[in-house]
C-alpha cells in the first residue's frame, strides 16, 4: 500500500527537506517502519522509546487522529494522506 506522509518543518532534515514524502505499509507501524527504512532516525521523533507515539506528536489517517482509531494498528489504505503535527503550545 503506497501512501503519503506530511512532514512538519522540524522533521524535514531527515527528509531532505521534503514536506511530502511516499511510504509503504499497511497500517501506521508498517508506514513508519518503512519511513524510517528510507530517512534514518525520523521514527524516534514520532515515537518514543516505549514504541508509542510521543505525547507532543500528533499523526493523522486521513482527517482522523489515530489516538481515536486503532492508534499504530490504524489501517493505511492505498492512497491514504497521513500527517504527521507536533503539537504546538503557547499562550
Amino acid at each position: 500500500m503506497s501512501v503519503s506522509v506530511r512532514i512538519p518543518t522540524i522533521l524535514r532534515t531527515y527528509t531532505g527537506g521534503e514536506s511530502e514524502v511516499s511510504a509503504q505499509g499497511a497500517d501506521l507501524a508498517a508506514v513508519l517502519d518503512d519511513l524510517d527504512a528510507n530517512f534514518a532516525g525520523i521514527k524516534g521523533r514520532i515515537l518514543d522509546e516505549s514504541g508509542a507515539l510521543r505525547r507532543f506528536v500528533n499523526v493523522y489517517v486521513g482527517n482522523d487522529d489515530v489516538r481515536f482509531l486503532d492508534n499504530l494498528q490504524t489501517p493505511t489504505p492505498d492512497g491514504t494522506q497521513i500527517s504527521v503535527i507536533p503539537a504546538v503550545a503557547g499562550g
